[in-house]
């Protein structure tokens, strides 16, 4: 993946906080500064044609207590 560099403006609370996770966490804060952005992008992302929404298998009814313990017990989970 290539990288742009951006400017943004910030909250000083919200850079504080950002600041202390990646000490605890051992990251950099750059680093988690980029994951807010992708999930960011990801939350606002609009599918203009419906063959690119995310498609799930199943007729939509939920499963069976047995239909599932049949799942795990075969590992498909």
């Amino acid at each position: 993946m290539s990288m742009k560099r951006t400017n943004v403006y910030a909250d000083a609370d919200d850079l504080a906080l950002i600041k202390e996770a990646a000490r605890r966490r051992g990251r950099s804060e750059a680093e988690i500064i980029r994951e807010g952005i992708h999930l960011a992008a990801l939350s606002y992302r609009v599918w203009d044609d419906p063959d690119e929404w995310p498609k799930v298998s199943g007729g939509g009814e939920p499963a069976t207590k047995e239909e599932v313990r049949r799942a795990v017990a075969d590992g498909q989970c």
